[in-house]
């Protein structure tokens, strides 16, 4: 008997990436993953992403859907939202996965193949292990503050990852029910720690591949001042909460 494909679900939030959006979908559609559907979670973009959005579902045959927020309310929302819809329609792995074209969709099967080789909870696409790099084009200035938020972070809360601000991730379905994603309440890019820190707290198996992360192609960048301060906050909240509370 021939075992049945999982489904992967990639989700995708989106806020005025219409010039992206279609690139990626070709991207994930050429993979040849067998069972890979797209979940577009378009926050009421001006610029027309939704509509654009929904003209890729049409033509898909079902592989991509769109969830329409009426909020911009920041990136973990749209995540927290996007994922529980994934998990309600049958997933088995979900991935998160940036609409700017800075994660390599290349490398999407070896996170997969990665994730499902045995025990492990959730594969990184990172920055920081060996193979892995970032854009040519960065600054040295945001090299450098990149790796030192990872530093920070990592010497705050004990993660164990190289890569502990990446927002490429394939999670096991379970892993996803294990940590209790509806009571995430972090937004941003501290979104990310928070899930990692999870994760790390009940004991399970955190895996990194080394990727290329590349500069948005079109677009502007999403991290705000506020988004920043927020991030920093984080690993100290998740500190003396996870004192209080029991894994």
């Amino acid at each position: 008997m021939v075992e049945a494909s999982p489904k992967v679900v990639v989700v995708v939030p989106t806020y005025n990436e219409r010039e992206n959006l279609p690139v990626l979908a070709g991207l994930l559609a050429g993979l040849g993953l067998p069972d890979l559907h797209l979940l577009v979670v378009d926050d009421n973009s001006p610029d027309g992403t939704g509509e654009i959005a929904d003209k890729l579902a049409a033509g898909s045959g079902g592989r991509v859907r769109v969830l329409h927020r009426t909020e911009k309310d920041g990136l973990g929302r749209a995540y927290v939202a996007g994922m529980t819809k994934a998990l309600e329609d049958g997933a088995d792995v979900v991935v998160q996965m940036d609409a700017d074209l800075s994660h390599p969709a290349s490398v999407l099967p070896l996170m997969v193949s990665t994730l499902l080789a045995d025990d492990t909870a959730v594969v990184i696409g990172s920055r920081y292990v060996p193979g892995g790099s970032t854009a040519e084009e960065w600054p040295w200035h945001r090299k450098a503050l990149s790796a030192w938020a990872n530093l920070y972070v990592n010497t705050i809360l004990s993660l164990g990852v190289r890569d502990a601000t990446a927002g490429y991730k394939a999670w096991r379905a379970e892993t996803l029910r294990a940590i209790d994603l509806p009571s995430v309440h972090s937004n941003g890019y501290s979104f990310q720690v928070e899930l990692n820190h999870r994760v790390a707290r009940r004991g399970l198996t955190i895996r990194e591949v080394p990727i290329r992360f590349e500069e948005r192609v079109e677009g502007a960048s999403k991290m705000s001042l506020a988004v920043q301060v927020e991030s920093a906050l984080a690993p100290w909240k998740l500190l003396r909460e996870g004192r209080r509370e029991k894994p």
